[in-house]
């Protein structure tokens, strides 16, 4: 394109630009405008509810004797201030002896907070107030009470607690299903100790799993140390979260952070408030994803549902008859798309409720009732050790596995309360690459049950060498899907 045409095509966009200008088209810079002149606006309307809190910790300190003291003033009674060329001896530190120790407050640590009751009541984080000997909030008007703790929740990391106040300025709470990628957000708090700090960005995500009871909001919010437990804010004023977590490898924001989903921390609120305490429910087994493969491999399509790894002895769901190896799809009328959805779903029943769940077992979807108990915060999951090797390695040659195993002893069934099975004596080739071990336990191949040495390698014959085959394997207590594909070269 020749010179004089740019300059041709520049007059053209901006008599078009003009001609918009003109007629009032100028959305996108309208709406940012916009955005931004209500930013001032929210932020003075939503400062007065959010709080400061200073916690304090009790701690045990020694107090340093006067035994060094008493040596020294009875050495001077002695010798004065000694004799020309034979100094006084002096009492080393290591002499003195401390007193009895005591007890006295030390300041433990800063954080924020918000009120979410005109008569006093403010949410924060569980480990911002955690382990505190006393607690103090401060408002943005500067008056300092001594507050509270109502209750707190570890698990999703929720506190509630009470200052003796009224008349207080509230924060309208939003929804945080309605919530979207992309939508604008703030978060007031204390970072640092600096009070009543507004920082801005988007929703980077939700529904954000990192491996705790709850998903996350995660937001390019900055937030730092003293900002946990301030409010997470949307465009209209209103909470969508409780700023908890960052991703950082300073200890400063890194532009990822992660806020508790209002809705999720007022079903806590709600119970702190009523009883001081949170009461779930569970059922007694231990889960796993259920990855790609496995759900191939096991023909349930898609990956969906929660692998049962174990089922405690004596729990509601082995006397529902779940076994380990089911993968729970459905709990009543909720779809378990993920594994973590279901001890979410199990901890909001109600204890004592009877509930319909269907487990995917062999290729049929089978229905169990279970009555769901409340759960104990010191109950221990049910995966146990690694199991331990119990058989002496053979001379035999791996099959297409990789595998050289042995039937399970009677004695051994009893006591793991099995039937059957085949004992791991060597793991190579593709048995070792999926992680299979000395003293593992085959209890199942794909649908069908292991009997016995002798059945399995039959099994082991005649599988598909372009298919992945599903060995189902129990290690301690814990029993988990694994796929693997035969080695041609041992067929």
């Amino acid at each position: 394109m020749h010179f004089s045409d740019f300059s041709c095509l520049r007059r053209v966009v901006l008599a078009a630009a003009l001609a918009c200008a003109s007629l009032g088209y100028i959305p996108t810079l309208q709406a940012a405008s916009a955005s931004n002149a209500d930013i001032p606006d929210l932020v003075e309307k939503a400062g007065p509810a959010v709080v400061n809190i200073r916690t304090m910790a009790r701690v045990r300190v020694q107090t340093p004797g006067a035994e060094g003291d008493e040596m020294a003033e009875l050495f001077r009674r002695f010798f004065g201030e000694g004799i020309p060329g034979f100094p006084m001896p002096r009492v080393n530190p290591p002499l003195r002896r401390s007193g009895p120790p005591t007890e006295e407050e030390q300041n433990r640590g800063i954080g924020s907070g918000f009120i979410i009751s005109a008569d006093g009541f403010v949410m924060t984080n569980s480990h911002v107030v955690d382990g505190a000997s006393s607690i103090y909030v401060t408002l943005s008007d500067k008056r300092e009470f001594k507050a509270k703790l109502i209750g707190l929740d570890k698990r999703t990391d929720v506190a509630l607690v009470k200052i003796d106040a009224t008349q207080l300025q509230t924060l309208p709470l939003g929804d945080s299903d309605k919530i979207r990628v992309g939508e604008s957000v703030l978060a007031i708090g204390s970072p640092f100790g600096l009070e009543n700090t507004v920082t801005s960005g988007i929703i980077s995500a939700k529904s954000r799993e990192t491996g705790d009871y709850l998903p996350f909001i995660q937001t390019d919010v900055a937030v730092n140390p003293g900002n946990s437990g301030g409010p997470l804010i949307n465009m209209k004023g209103e909470v969508i979260g409780i700023n908890s977590q960052i991703f950082t490898r300073s200890g400063g924001s890194m532009g990822i952070s992660f806020a508790i989903p209002i809705d999720e921390a007022m079903r806590v609120v709600t119970q702190l408030k009523a009883t001081g305490r949170v009461s779930r429910s569970r059922i007694g087994v231990s889960i796993g994803e259920v990855t790609k493969d496995v759900a191939e491999s096991l023909g349930l399509g898609k990956a969906r549902g929660a692998l049962v790894r174990g089922v405690e002895a004596g729990s509601p769901a082995e006397r529902a008859g779940v076994e380990a190896g089911d993968i729970i799809v459905r709990f009543n009328t909720r779809d378990i798309n993920k594994s973590t959805d279901l001890p979410r779903i199990v901890g909001e029943t109600k204890p004592g409720t009877t509930a319909m769940i269907s487990v995917w077992r062999k290729g049929v979807l089978k229905e169990r009732s279970v009555t769901v108990v409340e759960a104990e915060d010191s109950k221990q999951s049910a995966v146990g050790p690694s199991g331990q090797n119990h058989g002496d390695e053979d001379e035999a040659s791996p099959n297409a596995l990789g595998l050289v195993i042995a039937d399970v002893p009677e004695a051994r069934q009893r006591e793991l309360k099995i039937k059957g099975g085949v004992l791991v004596q060597l793991a190579e080739g593709p048995a070792a690459r999926v992680g299979l071990q000395p003293g593992d336990l085959i209890l199942r191949i794909g649908d069908v049950d292991i009997t016995s040495a002798k059945q399995f390698e039959q099994i082991v014959r005649g599988l598909d060498k372009n298919k992945a085959a599903a060995l189902f394997v129990r290690r301690g207590d814990a029993t988990q899907v694994v796929p693997i594909r035969p080695n041609r070269e041992n067929r």
